[in-house]
């Protein structure tokens, strides 16, 4: 008797399926009232706080 080694993997959906998911979640957002905020080109949305860089100093 033979034994798989493992167990298949389901493919993922195709991408026309998620997007046609994200259309809807995004219709269904606006109409319950959400905005769509545009955020300018190459701003980052992270804010900055204490910077957590580690400075290491030769002695």
């Amino acid at each position: 008797m033979r034994v798989k080694a493992s167990a298949a993997k389901a493919k993922p959906a195709p991408a026309t399926e998620t997007s046609d998911s994200l259309d809807a979640q995004v219709e269904a957002f606006l109409k319950s009232g959400g905005k769509i905020q545009q955020i300018a080109k190459g701003v980052s949305g992270q804010t900055y706080g204490v910077s957590k860089q580690i400075t290491i100093s030769k002695k």
